[in-house]
């Protein structure tokens, strides 16, 4: 349950990420130059009148709190499922090993018998 929770809640933090960059990019430079003209504020105020600047502030306000309060919420749910999650189950089980046995001795191999030795040889005359 806590997982679609965690799902649902990131897949919001995204749109409202988006919709953030576009109030942002929407809005009016204040020195009327810059990206602000670039990207179209001056639609935006042909939009939404002649007070679009309060506006687009309060709402880029209203998004960066949900952005930033929504952000801490999915970090402490992060944190509390790490935490919490070997006694709910979610994470995969472990195993140990059982002892290992000793192998077992080989038997050594049966030495060699030593050369021959060798026939003395005949004393000569």
């Amino acid at each position: 349950m806590a997982n679609i929770l965690i799902n649902i809640f990131t897949v919001v933090l995204i749109l409202i990420s988006v919709f953030l960059v576009l109030l942002v990019l929407m809005q009016k430079a204040k020195s009327d130059g810059g990206v602000g003209a670039a990207m179209g504020g001056g639609m935006a105020e042909a939009t939404f009148g002649a007070e679009t600047g309060n506006i687009l502030t309060g709402a880029t306000i209203k998004a960066t709190i949900a952005f930033f309060v929504l952000s801490f919420g999915l970090y402490l749910a992060q944190i509390y499922q790490h935490k919490h999650g070997a006694t709910s189950g979610d994470e995969l089980p472990s195993f140990t090993a059982p002892a290992a046995t000793p192998a077992p001795a080989l038997e050594s191999a049966p030495a060699p018998e030593s050369a021959p030795a060798a026939e003395p040889t005949p004393a000569q005359p």
